[in-house]
């Protein structure tokens, strides 16, 4: 019987079959094995993991609920989104390296949260995350303000907890520390600066106007009562709730609420002079 050189084209042809056929064995084997390491290299930023016990105090910051959606930019090994879906939230990580985003999905598998936690292997400038209700990050601070502009054009109230740095003159909203490590809330305000009309009901001033200036969350401004200067006092925003308080010449007070959306204020106001609460309505004229 005559046997087969090695080096025939039929030889390597079989033995070309033989590795293809055993290459995604051997992927799924390396996958599995993938450990990473703390300071490994990503595209903007070093790998170093938030503690857990800080992941826990940055989704409390948060209020994190069932009914949020919970993106994490720059995911990691997923342990905060994995978290956030534990506690009943739709969560996403974005996450450039893809060794991550495999490593993130069985984790997610093994801890029965897949079907709540999704991982998006991408650049978390390119993402679209702006359905978001809560974002985490953990990134340098020359991210955080590239993120900045993308974070203050998402929905007013929308809560962005960032481990470590902050957002440079927009100044958190609460900050809280776990260990020796800090995490920095913010609330997305809404726009209110500009000029605000409405009319007053029952007795004292008819005609109202409001001017703001804004700071992201700081505002501050003056009030108008009937073409004549009046007092503004303790004006807040947070997120699209807007309340302050008004007095008039004769030192009457006003207390106003309200809910802003675009160009309109819906609330209520309380009078200290014994008429009660009452609806009231704004319109933004600039």
């Amino acid at each position: 019987m005559h046997s087969q050189p090695l080096h025939t084209p039929r030889f390597f042809a079989a033995f070309l079959f033989a590795v293809a056929l055993a290459l995604p064995a051997i992927t799924a084997a390396q996958d599995k094995d993938y450990t990473p390491t703390i300071g490994q290299e990503g595209k903007d930023v070093i790998w170093v993991p938030t503690p857990q016990a800080l992941v826990e105090k940055m989704l409390d910051m948060a209020k994190l609920t069932a009914k949020d959606i919970h993106y994490d930019l720059g995911s990691g090994d997923g342990r905060t989104v994995i978290t956030a879906a534990k506690r009943g939230a739709q969560a996403f990580g974005v996450e450039f390296n893809p060794d991550m985003v495999a490593l993130s999905e069985r984790t997610a598998a093994k801890e029965g949260v897949a079907g709540k936690a999704k991982f998006i292997n991408g650049d978390i400038f390119q993402t679209d995350f702006s359905n978001a209700t809560v974002v985490t990050l953990y990134l340098l601070p020359s991210l955080n303000l590239k993120l900045r502009p993308t974070l203050l054009k998402m929905k007013p109230g929308t809560r962005v907890v960032s481990h470590a740095f902050s957002m440079d003159d927009w100044q958190p909203d609460q900050t809280e520390n776990v260990e020796g490590r800090t995490a920095y809330l913010w609330i997305v305000p809404a726009p209110v600066e500009g000029t605000w009309r409405w009319n007053g009901s029952g007795s004292g001033p008819k005609e109202f106007q409001l001017k703001l200036r804004q700071q992201f969350q700081k505002v501050d401004g003056q009030v108008e009562l009937d073409g004549r200067p009046g007092q503004l006092r303790d004006v807040k925003l947070n997120g699209d709730q807007l309340t302050f308080t008004v007095l008039d010449a004769s030192g009457a007070r006003r207390d106003f609420s309200g809910r802003v959306s675009g160009n309109s204020i819906q609330g209520a106001v309380k009078s200290l002079a014994g008429s009660g609460d009452a609806k009231w309505s704004a319109t933004r004229a600039n």
